[in-house]
């Protein structure tokens, strides 16, 4: 993955978000690892995820997405299917590369993930995080997320959880 430069203003409609592919393996991992290893330790869960994400997300119904700018990828995020009558999707695995935070990039994603849960017919979408990442809690609630309390969580970190839930 070329790195950018420095961080600088992205106008957003030169983000474009496809698909998961294969050859996107590399840099799905790379980004979730950096920004969990700076500001949490990796946990089994997050191995399971990131190493065979085809396997983990894709073949279990669920989908990956792209962000790239000129052909570089900057952003990630998964719809996790879940074995959940409640929450049966998960917006997860959101990850934006440190140069291009704040632009808009993961309200990008998690629209298009939103979206896509409801194209499949979803009542809600489930988020797990921690409230240490502050901008992130923001951008959950800007898409509409709001916090519920009680189920079981893979992740030592996750101090929260919020859903989404479709009118």
């Amino acid at each position: 993955m070329k790195p950018l430069l420095k961080r600088k203003r992205i106008n957003s409609s030169n983000v474009i978000i496809r698909n998961f592919k294969n050859e996107d393996n590399i840099e799905f991992r790379s980004l979730n690892t950096a920004w969990i290893s700076q500001f949490f330790e990796m946990e089994d869960a997050d191995h399971i995820a990131l190493d065979s994400p085809k396997d983990y997300i894709i073949d279990r119904g669920g989908y990956i997405f792209v962000a790239s700018i000129e052909e570089q990828t900057v952003g990630v995020c998964a719809l996790l299917k879940r074995d959940c009558q409640n929450y049966p999707y998960e917006l997860a695995k959101m990850a934006v590369s440190e140069t291009a935070r704040g632009n808009g990039v993961g309200l990008l994603l998690g629209q298009v993930v939103v979206e896509k849960a409801k194209e499949l017919g979803a009542c809600s979408i489930y988020r797990e995080s921690n409230t240490k990442l502050k901008p992130a809690i923001k951008l959950y609630e800007k898409l509409g997320f709001k916090k519920v309390v009680g189920h079981d969580t893979p992740y030592q970190r996750c101090n929260i959880q919020m859903e989404k839930v479709f009118n």
